[in-house]
């Protein structure tokens, strides 16, 4: 009987990590005997001009900037250390200056120069990283403003899309069918009434004006969002007002999903106006629909073959204008070169 024993996972060792003040130590040391090294050649040569400091110099500046970067990340939590770091840089090359103008024996001060310009661009740098913790609270306090301010436009215009929609289904399923039975009992009242012809001819009356309120109802709820909408899409939709108008028109849809229903609304309405327009200036010439995406868009198009000069101002496109601009959107309407109007709109297909 064999027995098989569970090998325990070996834990990593954690990645060593370098110890920086062993590495300066061990540059200040290595610096020093070849400083020692340079002063002795220059004892056992000519011992004359004393070359060594430069030698001197060169090892001593990377040891100075080092320390005073290591002491500038050394500043306590709150403290501002890319200013503090840009500034011991800054004062380095300062010190840098001063130290190979006293080396090279004096004379014209043009150390004042560098230490000047060094000292605007440090005093520049340090307003902007003083400022722009004062700055930066206000402008994200402005895009969370913002980013709110489009969510609950995004709600509420999506919670009014629900309601009227529910205020036509209401209609369609209620008062509308309640006239429709109505109209149907006038009728079969007015049929027993052959011998009393004034009351037949009152109910008559009463049964056109019951199914005029059933064709005014029809086009209210039709005004607040079409059944065929809801159920079929905005290219169905397209395609019944395109039945429906006076003049022959062709819709092409191009729709990978269907987009938001508010959304949907207003390409609805955009569509519904212009070929409304349409009927009205373009004396019966044929219209065309598209319908596509581009970019996260939804790109409504209605051009007609009329005469064209349509009036962007109007009481009708300006409400659609003012719908589409609602939800992001915008919408121009152009007169096309040789004949007729272009209406454009583009709505976002999701927030």
């Amino acid at each position: 009987m064999s027995t098989q024993v569970e090998e325990q996972p070996v834990a990593e060792k954690p990645p060593a990590r370098t110890d920086w003040g062993a590495v300066l130590a061990l540059e200040c040391a290595i610096s020093a005997l070849i400083v020692l090294i340079t002063v002795f050649l220059w004892g056992v040569t000519t011992a004359g001009y004393f070359w060594p400091m430069w030698v001197i110099f060169a090892l001593a500046v990377p040891i100075v900037i080092q320390l005073a970067i290591r002491w500038a990340i050394r500043k306590p939590p709150g403290h501002p250390r890319a200013l503090a770091i840009v500034g011991a840089v800054f004062g380095c090359l300062a010190l840098i200056d001063l130290a190979i103008y006293a080396l090279s024996g004096g004379g014209y001060f043009w150390p004042l120069w560098p230490i000047a310009s060094t000292g605007l661009a440090f005093g520049a740098y340090a307003i902007v990283v003083v400022a722009l913790p004062h700055l930066r609270p206000r402008e994200r306090e402005l895009e969370e403003r913002v980013s709110e301010l489009t969510r609950t436009r995004m709600g509420a215009l999506d919670v009014q899309a629900a309601e009227l929609r529910r205020i036509e289904r209401d209609l369609h399923d209620g008062a509308q069918s309640r006239l429709v039975a109505l109209s149907m009992q006038l009728g079969r009242a007015e049929e027993r009434l052959e011998g009393q012809p004034e009351v037949a001819e009152l109910v008559r009356r009463a049964r056109e004006e019951a199914g005029n309120a059933i064709a005014e109802l029809r086009d209210l709820a039709r005004g607040i969002a079409p059944p065929v909408l809801a159920d079929r899409g905005l290219a169905a939709a397209a395609e019944a007002l395109g039945k429906r108008s006076p003049m022959p028109v062709t819709v092409d849809a191009e729709l990978s999903q269907r987009p938001l229903p508010v959304v949907e609304t207003a390409a609805y309405f955009v569509v519904a106006e212009s070929l409304t327009n349409a009927a009205k200036h373009g004396g019966g010439a044929p219209a065309h629909v598209d319908l596509s995406e581009h970019d996260g868009r939804l790109i409504i198009e209605v051009r007609d073959e009329g005469p064209g000069g349509a009036d962007a101002s109007g009481t009708g496109l300006t409400g659609l204008r003012h719908r589409v601009e609602a939800l992001d959107g915008t919408l121009t309407v152009a007169d096309v070169v040789g004949g007729g109007t272009l209406v454009h709109a583009e709505l976002p297909c999701a927030w």
